[in-house]
């Protein structure tokens, strides 16, 4: 017959209380945990990843229609209308991160991978170009979906003429100050996805979006894939005769369109420094440094 102590030793297994950790992961388990990601992610299939792609190019698109949306009628307090307007749009991070797409800018802190070579440089290529291009066709879909909705004759067309206008903002922007925006825009991008992987919960990852998202909205950070709806949109509406005339009243005048083309105003004088811009500021500023902190060969240097 088993002892006292043998029958107490069973009890306390049976009814001990499991400890359940809800504390926020640490860098440094975050950091394992992106490398493991760009791994999962690395192996997606042709296929798989250009559907999730097409779905974080839709997301994009809705966030940015709806910050446009919350923001078209604002006249003064600038800076707490783009705090709002970038709240508004942080949508569409949460919607890539929890509902799952594959975003081109996001994707660059799976550099960390690379760099960690847990994955190979051709990996972590096709994994930006496949996501690039299903993010700009389903920017691109969204474009012929809002049009065709005519959400943007809202107000009097006043939305389309702000759509019009930020577009036009974005295709007269110096290269430098550009690529600049690009370098701020995904740092802060990559930064949002980062620390939501300290979250257990989805309710700690929308938390952790919020405000660096809301940040490079607000600031006017340039985001290639957001750039991918808007320039488009307001490419199609420029010729609309009711939202010049709505872009005529806000303006008192006719503003200067005639850079607002899609080669050389959009392709070439934005998206170009934006896109470089991105990379830079994820894959070094972001991807690098916490590689370097955390997952470099032991007793190396850069």
């Amino acid at each position: 017959m088993p002892g006292r102590q043998d029958i107490d030793s069973s009890s306390n297994q049976e009814y001990a209380i499991p400890v359940i950790e809800v504390d926020a992961y640490a860098p440094a388990k975050m950091a394992d945990r992106v490398g493991m990601v760009g791994v999962s992610k690395s192996k997606l299939s042709t296929l798989t990843l250009f559907a999730l792609s097409i779905l974080a190019g839709v997301f994009i698109a809705l966030g940015t229609q709806l910050y446009m949306l919350v923001t078209h009628t604002a006249t003064s307090n600038y800076g707490l209308n783009q705090l709002v307007g970038g709240a508004a749009f942080t949508l569409a991070l949460v919607l890539i991160v929890i509902a799952g797409a594959e975003l081109f800018t996001g994707n660059c802190l799976i550099a960390m991978s690379f760099m960690a070579r847990k994955i190979t440089g051709r990996d972590l290529a096709r994994n930006l170009i496949i996501a690039f291009i299903g993010n700009f066709f389903g920017a691109l879909t969204l474009v012929l979906w809002i049009y065709n909705s005519e959400q943007w004759t809202l107000n009097n067309h006043l939305l389309g003429a702000k759509i019009v206008l930020a577009a036009n903002e974005k295709v007269n922007i110096p290269f430098i100050a550009a690529f600049s925006r690009g370098v701020l825009c995904n740092a802060l991008v990559c930064l949002g996805i980062w620390i939501a992987y300290s979250g257990r919960s989805n309710i700690d990852k929308i938390l952790a979006l919020l405000w660096p998202i809301s940040c490079l909205i607000a600031s006017g950070f340039e985001h290639c894939v957001v750039n991918m709806w808007l320039i488009p949109m307001g490419l199609v509406l420029k010729g609309n005769s009711s939202v010049l005339a709505a872009i005529e009243k806000i303006s008192g005048g006719s503003p200067d369109l005639s850079n607002l083309t899609f080669f050389k105003g959009f392709l070439i004088d934005n998206m170009i420094p934006v896109v470089f811009g991105n990379l830079f500021g994820g894959i070094v500023l972001v991807a690098g440094v916490y590689w370097y902190i955390y997952l470099r060969p032991s007793g190396k240097t850069l």
